[in-house]
């Protein structure tokens, strides 16, 4: 008996109408078959970034590493923050 009360109350629950709601406006240029199939790679490359290219980039921006690996300095654009030089030798 409770486990035809249980069956019938998940049903119901099942079948409510549930609102559904996008973040942002659709438009026809998000079924474009190459934004697809961007929507499946761009996880894989955002995994490869965080967990191949950026601990790579350490270890090669180590200022000891630097000249081993021949990694330059580089500033940001977005800040005014100058070029690394490294320590003198």
């Amino acid at each position: 008996m409770t486990r035809t009360i249980a069956l019938l109350l998940l049903l119901v629950l099942v079948s409510l109408p549930v609102r559904a709601e996008a973040h942002d406006a659709y438009d026809d240029s998000q079924s474009h078959p190459l934004r697809i199939v961007a929507y499946v790679l761009h996880p894989v490359g955002y995994a490869l970034e965080w967990l191949a290219m950026r601990p790579i980039h350490f270890v090669v921006s180590e200022p000891k590493l630097e000249p081993v690996f021949g990694h330059v300095p580089h500033e940001s654009p977005f800040d005014g923050t100058e070029v690394y030089e490294g320590e003198a030798p």
